[in-house]
């Protein structure tokens, strides 16, 4: 892969956030007020739980990288070093664990399951607050790999293809082409 400028590289990254963000937001507002019909919101929130399969797959990739990345890298003789990447590892397993059961009310509602939409926004509801609880910027680690990385290393540790880059963005598409027009759109989506 040929090197990426660092504007380049912050700006994809910062996109993928802010598409993240926003699909975040969008199942944030459709499960503060639930669905009266489960077909109402069906292919929405199929849309949202495949999103969040591709998206954050990818994410889950970078931030094993990252961590063992940091790990090699680190004074791991240091105990705020050595607290920051268990507080790494806590989080990730986390969010593994919120989003497997968002895949598997997905999966659900795909099935056509009785009491899908509900299992769906549930599972849901209790992701988005996960990720806002957990997810994102950590000084722990972000200060880490402020210190230890340079342009080489943020390069590998975000590398993804130009397919999944494309697939994300599909996807992304995907969620707010069935956006429901009962529940209040995020306001910048």
């Amino acid at each position: 892969m040929s090197s990426l400028s660092e504007t380049s590289l912050s700006e994809r990254v910062a996109g993928e956030r802010r598409r993240l963000r926003q699909v975040r937001q969008a199942l944030t507002a459709a499960t503060a007020a639930p669905a009266g019909d489960a077909s109402d919101r069906r292919a929405f929130y199929l849309a949202i739980g495949d999103y969040f399969e591709a998206a954050m797959a990818r994410l889950h990739e970078q931030d094993i990288r990252m961590g063992d990345m940091l790990r090699a890298k680190a004074d791991m003789q240091d105990p705020a070093n050595v607290q920051a990447m268990a507080e790494l590892d806590e989080r990730l397993a986390g969010n593994q664990e919120h989003l497997q059961k968002l895949l598997t009310a997905r999966d659900h509602l795909r099935a056509n399951a009785a009491a899908a939409t509900r299992e769906f926004e549930q599972a849901g509801g209790a992701y988005a607050g996960f990720i806002v609880a957990n997810m994102g910027h950590h000084p722990g680690t972000a200060n880490l790999a402020a210190a230890l990385f340079d342009q080489a290393d943020w390069e590998h540790m975000t590398l993804v293809s130009e397919a999944a880059q494309q697939r994300e963005k599909e996807l992304f598409a995907e969620v707010f082409a069935n956006f429901p027009a009962e529940v209040e759109r995020p306001a910048d989506a």
